[in-house]
């Protein structure tokens, strides 16, 4: 099931009482400090060193005063080189100014310089590049050149690949990618239908995993409710009896396959008023023609769907005779023409002939042959379909029938009836055919037309349209006035003159830019989630899906790391980082379908209950030590939760539930309480000065700190073994509110009590920390599918390559939708009271109005 979680803390929410930060300027969240971005992609951003600790060389590794990181890297060149000259410590310094020559394209010159300190012999000096502090005592040539060598490839690869040409790229790829898939719908037909009911394959041993939708798994209620009052008929041979028998076993578990088995079987759920019937029909003949001349008048009740199909029986009578074949044709083509009748009211489908396992076949079935099968199939297919001669056949061909038999027939007893799991898969796809478009279940995608657009979501779209043109007018107004401002040459001096002009951009400006974008945005949003531009498949869950990707990102988080700014519990840093790797930790637990193994599932519910924890520990440590308790404090807060909140909701919700809402209200009921409570603690003992923070410095005496750590680890492992331990979900989930805190504060301890563990934090994770929330949202819709059950597919037959490509511009949409949120937070939120009155009086306008369109549309459809 998805997991819910409340908005995690962001940038004006800190979760430390030093991380409260001033409103960040666009410039600042696009490059953001190294620390937290470097790892991924460029940022033109700060640097942080410190004096080495017997070298007395300036490192990379430390925290004092922040230099760009080309400067660093210059200054290392320049120490590096002081020995070759004065002239090449020069060239290098000019290198790391940034100069035409050096800076933003002297690659070449860098790599120069690099190859002439190369060449100087390996002796033991003074780190001139930056080192670990364990390399900083004394270094050799081999430790130096990989040093540098890895400064300057990052350099060099950050010079290249920025945040910037990263969104540019996905931007292209969302393009080429909308195009291909019009393109192939236009050529192929847009009816999953079809795909449904002709094409798929196996995820596993007994999923079955449609082409390019999702397929729903009834249960027992939905489908009586689906079917009331509804008249099923299959009509044939006894591999139609089984697929009767798995039909009528969706509805009721406990119907028993006895009775007559050349007879016919009726089947009625009083309750339900459903009425489905097999009539044994094991050749086409005249007697199949005349059962279905009879529902072809006009004054006899027509089934609501008929299922017919046979053919084998045709050849084990006639010993697979060519007779046999032509008999066969000559009988369909007197049928189709009724079938095509009434397939104007009913739905018809003809079951082609699975394929059998010839080795285990009786010997009076020896003659039933797959190439016998074939011919009888083509027969059957080329005759119905050509059955109108303008128009498209309305009778559908159930066809993937054969597809499941081909990957389950070795599974059969007697080489000619399919094994039950597979009939089952059959009468389940009958099932999504006919009731996917009446119930429209959310993990249903396969025969569901595209929802219309809603009154809001047309509001929506001439609002943004607007926006779009109001910048497009501002962005040519403010290039007229650049190219009437260029520098005009001054005829008597002979020397350029430049005008001085106001490069400060308006807040209307930037406000219709930031509307512009998520606009933008928004009708991605549209074509993954509603559009059905894109493909939708099921989830399959295998553990190599979720460890192999938790190991990955586990040794990229290990292999980015860096000093923190300050060594405090649960510093700005380390929470970034722990909300960057709980975020990573629940998106691949969502692909993967992992919420179906239980010890995962338990550990997934404490990542959740540790950002509500985060939550109730940084709104205490915020209020208790700044006392603002003002207006803007909580308008910001809420300003990033607004968009979840109804009606605003209305525009991208499928079905409201309130259970839900509910649901996770019970599991995580206490943690905001422990996470307040563990700030209160917190904030007393430092007030006491009982902890002793310091940087490398236990947090307690060492005999205090070495217990509680044995604790903690203790601590953490009883629960990771109890909830792998767990049988029932119901179960652990009523003892979960009141456990999960004890490995959330063992974690906590664990992290923070040794001085080393408490003054490094992995950039990799904080960097994904500093947009969880919008990767957290935008997951539901630009990422996976179906509220979670489901996965979109931009590139289909290749699911790494989808993943690969859809997770970069999911993650690239979610870095732009941060920026955009700032920038909308600083105009829609000033910090003057009467101001932000009148514009949450306009706010709350704006949502009464939604209100009122969504209650008159409500009304409308029904």
């Amino acid at each position: 099931m998805p997991l819910t979680l409340p908005p995690p803390a962001g940038a004006h929410d800190p979760v430390t009482p030093e991380g409260h930060q001033e409103p960040v300027t666009p410039e600042h969240r696009a490059s953001g400090p190294p620390s937290q971005a470097q790892p991924l992609l460029r940022q033109e951003a700060k640097g942080e060193e410190e004096e080495g600790e017997e070298t007395g060389v300036q490192g990379a590794w430390g925290t004092a005063t922040a230099e760009p990181g080309w400067r660093v890297w210059g200054k290392a060149a320049e120490a590096a080189a002081a020995e070759e000259g004065q002239g090449e410590a020069r060239g290098a310094a000019a290198a790391g100014s940034g100069s035409p020559a050096g800076g933003a394209g002297g690659g070449r010159g860098s790599w120069r310089r690099l190859l002439a300190w190369l060449r100087r012999p390996p002796q033991c000096c003074p780190c001139a590049a930056p080192l670990p502090r364990s390399a900083a005592h004394c270094c050799h040539g081999g430790t130096k050149m990989a040093a540098l060598a890895y400064n300057l490839g990052k350099r060099e690869i950050n010079h290249y690949f920025s945040v910037r040409s990263a969104k540019v790229l996905a931007l292209v790829a969302v393009l080429l990618l909308a195009a291909c898939h019009l393109a192939s719908r236009r050529y192929r037909g847009n009816d999953s239908c079809e795909y449904l009911l002709s094409s798929g394959r196996f995820l596993g041993e007994k999923v079955w995993q449609p082409h390019s939708c999702m397929m729903h798994k009834y249960k027992i209620s939905e489908a009586k409710n689906c079917l009331v009052d509804k008249h099923i008929a299959f009509i044939g041979d006894s591999r139609i009896r089984q697929l009767f028998y798995s039909f009528v076993k969706i509805i009721n578990p406990q119907f028993k396959e006895e009775g007559n088995k050349h007879g016919n079987i009726p089947f009625e759920d009083k309750i339900s008023s459903v009425k489905v019937d097999f009539l044994w029909h094991p050749e086409v003949n005249g007697s199949m023609k005349q059962c279905i001349k009879v529902w072809t008048e006009d004054s006899v009740a027509k089934p609501h769907v008929i299922v017919a199909g046979a053919a084998t029986w045709s050849i084990k009578i006639h010993n697979g005779s060519n007779e046999a074949l032509s008999q066969y044709k000559m009988n369909i083509t007197s049928i189709a023409p009724l079938l095509e009748k009434l397939a104007k009211t009913s739905d018809v489908y003809w079951v082609l002939q699975d394929p059998v396992y010839e080795d285990l076949l009786s010997e009076n079935r020896k003659m039933i042959t797959n190439e016998k099968i074939d011919a009888y199939n083509e027969a059957a297919v080329s005759i119905l379909n050509s059955s109108t001669r303008n128009s498209k056949s309305n009778v559908k061909m159930f066809s993937v029938s054969k597809l499941i038999a081909q990957e389950t027939i070795t599974e059969s007893l007697d080489g000619l009836h399919l094994p039950e799991s597979s009939r089952e898969t059959s009468a389940m796809i009958l099932m999504n055919v006919y009731c996917n478009k009446i119930l429209k279940p959310v993990d249903g995608s396969c025969c569901q037309p595209r929802p219309p657009l809603t009154l809001i979501q047309k509001l929506a779209a001439c609002f943004f349209t607007l926006s779009i043109i109001g910048y497009l007018i501002f962005y040519i107004i403010h290039r007229n006035t650049h190219r009437k401002n260029k520098p005009c040459t001054d005829l008597e001096s002979g020397e350029e003159k430049k005008n001085i002009i106001n490069t400060s951009v308006s807040p209307l400006e930037i406000l219709l830019q930031s509307f512009c974008k998520l606009g933008l945005i928004m009708a991605y949003f549209y074509m993954c989630d509603r559009a059905n531009l894109f493909m939708k498949e099921n989830k399959f869950y295998t553990h190599s899906t979720f460890f192999i990707p938790i190991i990955y990102i586990l040794v990229l988080g290990v292999f980015y790391n860096e000093n923190t700014k300050e060594t405090k519990v649960l510093n700005r840093e380390q929470t970034d980082e722990w909300k960057g790797w709980m975020q990573l930790v629940i998106l691949i637990y969502h692909i993967s379908g992992a919420s179906t193994f239980l010890p995962v599932y338990m550990h997934i519910r404490v990542l959740v209950a540790a950002y509500l924890f985060q939550t109730g520990y940084g709104h205490f440590s915020y209020f208790w030590i700044k006392g603002d308790f003002g207006i803007h404090r909580v308008c910001q807060g809420a300003f990033e939760k607004i968009f979840s909140l109804w009606p605003l909701s209305k525009c991208f919700e499928l079905k409201g539930n309130v259970y839900e809402w509910w649901f996770r209200w019970r599991l995580d009921r206490y943690v905001v309480f422990h996470g307040m409570l563990f700030a209160f603690i917190y904030l007393a003992l430092q007030k006491r000065q009982v902890l002793s923070e310091g940087k490398g410095e236990p947090l307690f005496s060492n005999k205090i700190s070495n217990f509680l750590l044995f604790i903690s680890v203790v601590s953490f492992l009883t629960y990771s073994i109890w909830a792998s331990s767990c049988k029932n979900k119901a179960e652990c989930n009523e003892l979960h509110p009141s456990v999960s805190v004890v490995q959330i504060l063992a974690f906590i301890l664990i992290r923070n009590i040794p001085g080393y563990a408490r003054s490094v934090y992995s950039s990799f994770f904080a960097w994904f920390g500093k947009i969880s929330l919008e990767l957290f949202i935008c997951q539901y819709h630009i990422w996976l599918a179906a509220d979670t059950r489901g996965i979109l597919v931009l590139i289909p037959g290749n699911p790494m390559l989808n993943i690969i490509v859809s997770t970069f511009i999911f993650v690239c949409v979610a870095h732009e939708i941060s920026q955009i949120t700032n920038d909308l937070a600083q105009i829609i939120i000033p910090k003057d009271n009467s101001s932000l009155l009148k514009r949450l009086a306009c706010i709350a306008a704006f949502f009464c109005g939604l209100l009122i369109l969504s209650s008159i549309q409500d009304k409308s459809r029904h």
